[in-house]
């Protein structure tokens, strides 16, 4: 019995790190290098992975989806030569309303014209800090939803996030709780429950082989 508690464990803690990893936000330093807008259709496979259109209107299976194109700073040596281009990103820009995960976005239109407004070119680069949750899949056709932009310094800039570190502390701490709270339980109900029905089975035992 000890294997397969190990791995049901195991398979809980990961697909609490994949929700975790999902929803919680995170913050990419990039260029914007365009905004579009495309006509997407939502499928069985995918429709989970997108929040909902502009507050207030109705939600069809195909709708109109804004986009945000960004790039990557390149990697550089200490020579200060290009060893790699940057890789590319595409954010989708999607109002969450009042739903999961709980960030409130109703400004989609305003953050549209934020990026759109934020967008440069290689040779004059603006470097952005975009907040955003959720994963990009070519093979889903999924993007991460961005949720806010804010203008950094530089492709170097360092950025610690507070807010996903006070969630984890929360977690850790309501985890730790719960946990000591089911071990007070158990010593306290389960424990003797099982003391007493070992000792009723016993009985029952030396009564069956005629010791009784």
């Amino acid at each position: 019995m000890r294997w397969p508690r190990i791995i049901f464990i195991a398979l809980l803690v990961l697909i609490f790190g994949a929700f975790l990893h999902y929803t919680l936000p995170q913050r990419d330093i990039v260029r914007i290098t365009g905004t579009e807008i495309i006509r997407q259709d939502f499928s069985g496979l995918n429709r989970i992975f997108y929040a909902q259109g502009d507050s207030g209107n109705a939600q069809p299976d195909s709708r109109d989806l804004r986009l945000i194109n960004a790039v990557f700073p390149d990697r550089v040596n200490e020579a200060g030569e290009v060893t790699r281009a940057g890789s590319v990103m595409v954010y989708r820009n999607e109002d969450t309303g009042f739903g999961w995960p709980p960030y409130f976005k109703l400004d989609s239109a305003d953050l549209h014209a934020e990026a759109s407004n934020l967008t440069s070119t290689g040779a004059d680069p603006r470097w952005v800090a975009i907040t955003h949750y959720g994963w990009r899949s070519r093979l889903l056709t999924t993007y991460p939803n961005a949720v806010e932009i804010r203008l950094v310094d530089g492709p170097d800039v360092t950025l610690i996030p507070w807010l996903s570190i006070l969630i984890l502390l929360g977690l850790a701490f309501v985890a730790f709780m719960a946990w000591r709270i089911w071990e007070r339980f158990e010593d306290r109900v389960i424990d003797p429950i099982r003391d007493r029905l070992a000792v009723q089975w016993a009985k029952l035992k030396d009564r069956a082989a005629g010791r009784g």
